[in-house]
């Protein structure tokens, strides 16, 4: 999903909109997220390789599913290139 709204009310917003879902994967702000829900909804922001806006790093998610259950997920940081 490309936008989930603000960031206040958000993981109620989305287990609301998606009460079927074990994962929702969103962007649009360029900031990592990872929270579950109350229902157990999983969200995850991987933020940006590429344009990083007001945060500290660019970043990445990488995910694992075993068995059709997400087992891991790891965020991670792209060293900056100095020229």
């Amino acid at each position: 999903m490309h936008e989930t709204g603000p960031t206040a009310g958000r993981d109620a917003r989305c287990a609301r909109i998606f009460p079927d879902t074990d994962v929702l994967v969103f962007g649009h702000s360029h900031i990592p997220w990872d929270s579950v829900t109350t229902t157990g909804l999983r969200l995850l922001n991987p933020g940006s390789p590429t344009d990083k806006r007001r945060q500290p790093d660019h970043t990445y998610l990488t995910a694992t599913i075993n068995s059709g259950r997400l087992s891991e997920v790891e965020l991670h940081t792209i060293p900056p290139v100095h020229r």
